[in-house]
């Protein structure tokens, strides 16, 4: 085997900010000059600030005033709160007692791991590194007991590398590591939950289910089949039993503890900390209800035939008659992620063409489709064995509104010509604010992130080996980058639009995440396409020059 690599140049859409922290460098130079200026001072004049505050000043009075109003409005809510804690207990059930359980045995073994690698820093003559000393709760402790938790907390893992508007950045860094895996359930328990759910034998609807599965990951478990009578080829995704229970419980559990914290700290309550988990809630209880995946995968086919673009795209048929809340029997596709060169270089003679496809049937999904996919990784994103592009597991969407697409389309246009002040203006239109912004002051901080970036390290490795019975060589390559780096870019960016006080709705990280997977997708098979500026990409509706004139 060979194997050789190369250094991409410029980057087509992002590339790695460096940002000084201009303000942490002011605020600390501020510190320290009045540390000097209080230390000069007498002692006499120290003495008389004593007794200046030793008498209640009016702040002081002010403080206590607030001090009462909060206790008075404790004191009212405090029946609410002891309600929502017992009804969501009752409805918690004897299952709450098992996840705890769980939950500490989940504990007990990554605080093992803690202390073990405490034992091993402390040996070390560099001292105990900071990750180490926040516990549990450090980004990489917290997402290891996230994992070993199951199913709920991997998905609120990817929940939070997903909301880099609501979350710390080392956590959103950290937890695009959480990785959805499981082991596999038993065949026997997938086909007792197939009998229970189609009400009639196994044998009469499917001619053969393969009993080892394709995929299993915390929630559902997907197995090969064949129907009877038809003779189709499907895929059969089978919610793994008593997912609905943990899921239940373990979601009762975080809006206690979300409500507890509203009520003893005011400030999660004006940060919105309970409709956060209700988003999750409903997020998570959406994914497990294979009737609404069905319902997604369905509307993105009516896209398809509305828009004639059925000879370029698909997305798996659904069989209504074998499919339920908890099984979703589907056409099964063939064919290779995005990321497989050498396959799909056998199957088309223009990559890239392929990848404009996808890019265009995504980018039209946005408007002219009720939801759209919102994970589009390589192993949901294929080229199949007849050319075209095939989407699969529609489990994870999301809903845009016009006005919020209308300024994604003008912010990603900008990024493309350099307009820092269009640029300014789209996030302004995006995020929600009850503050007067500064819009060229803020063009200029963009403008700060953007010029400073440096060329993302990136490298892609081409391996070839020849067969042992034919003279013939298959070609693989693979991208290696810090992803890191990939997500820099975008951290920087909410975080200055956060310091002029912007919340950017979900769908904003949403979107660029999926931007960032089709980022790799034109390195591998198009390096020298600018899927921002190529006019063979229609990215852009014809009401942008009217919504960008606004902005303007």
């Amino acid at each position: 085997m060979a194997v050789s690599t190369f250094r991409s140049g410029r980057l087509p859409l992002f590339h790695h900010p460096l940002l000084p922290n201009k303000a942490a460098a002011t605020g600390t130079r501020r510190s320290v000059a009045g540390l000097k200026k209080l230390n000069g001072r007498s002692s006499s004049k120290a003495l008389f600030l004593f007794a200046q505050y030793s008498q209640p000043s009016q702040s002081q009075t002010q403080q206590q005033d607030r001090f009462s109003s909060r206790l008075q409005s404790s004191i009212e809510n405090l029946p609410q709160l002891m309600e929502d804690i017992v009804q969501t207990s009752i409805s918690t059930g004897p299952r709450g007692a098992l996840r705890l359980a769980q939950g500490i045995q989940a504990f007990v073994g990554v605080g093992g791991e803690w202390l073990a690698d405490v034992s091993r820093s402390t040996n070390a003559s560099a001292g105990i590194p900071s990750q180490l000393q926040l516990g549990l709760l450090s980004p990489l402790y917290l997402r290891k007991l996230f994992e070993r938790m199951g199913a709920t907390y991997i998905k609120l893992g990817q929940f939070i590398a997903s909301a880099p508007t609501l979350f710390p950045p080392e956590y959103v860094e950290e937890f695009q590591k959480c990785f959805d895996r499981a082991p596999p359930v038993p065949f026997e328990d997938i086909q007792t939950i197939l009998r229970q759910e189609l009400g009639r034998p196994i044998d009469s609807v499917y001619e053969y289910v393969d009993p080892t599965p394709i995929a299993s990951a915390s929630i559902a478990q997907v197995h090969g089949a064949r129907l009877r009578g038809s003779q189709d080829d499907v895929v059969i995704k089978v919610l793994k039993p008593g997912i609905e229970d943990i899921l239940v419980a373990d979601l009762n559990f975080v809006y206690i503890v979300a409500r507890i914290l509203e009520f003893l700290n005011p400030d999660f309550s004006r940060a919105s900390l309970v409709g956060i988990v209700k988003d999750i809630r409903e997020s998570m209880l959406e994914e497990v209800d294979f009737n609404k995946e069905a319902t997604n995968i369905e509307s993105f086919r009516r896209y398809l035939e509305a828009m004639g673009l059925t000879r370029q795209a698909t997305a798996p048929r659904v069989y209504n008659h074998c499919s339920t809340r908890r099984v979703l029997t589907m056409e099964r596709l063939y064919g290779v992620p995005l990321t497989d060169l050498d396959t799909i270089s056998s199957l088309v003679s223009s990559p890239e063409n392929s990848l404009i496809t996808a890019l265009n049937v995504w980018f039209g999904s946005l408007l002219a489709c009720e939801t759209f996919h919102a994970d589009v990784h390589a192993g949901n994103l294929w080229l199949l064995r007849d050319g075209r592009i095939g989407f699969l597991d529609f489990g994870i969407v999301g809903r845009i509104s016009p006005k919020t697409w209308a300024a994604m389309e003008v912010f990603l246009a900008s990024i493309a010509t350099e307009e820092y002040e269009s640029m300014a203006s789209a996030l302004i239109e995006m995020g929600a604010t009850n503050k007067d912004i500064d819009a060229k002051t803020f063009a200029r901080d963009l403008e700060n992130i953007f010029s400073s970036i440096q060329e993302l390290d990136t490298e892609v490795v081409v391996a070839t080996a020849r067969g042992t019975n034919t003279n013939a060589t298959a070609v693989s390559a693979n991208i290696i980058v810090d992803e890191r780096q990939m997500n820099a870019l975008f951290l920087d960016v909410v975080r200055v639009s956060e310091s002029y006080g912007l919340r950017f709705p979900r769908e904003f990280a949403l979107l660029m995440k999926q931007l960032l997977y089709f980022d790799r997708y034109t390195r591998l098979l198009a390096p020298n396409l600018n899927m921002l500026q190529d006019q063979r990409i229609s990215i852009v509706s014809n009401r942008r020059s009217n919504y960008r004139d606004n902005f303007r």
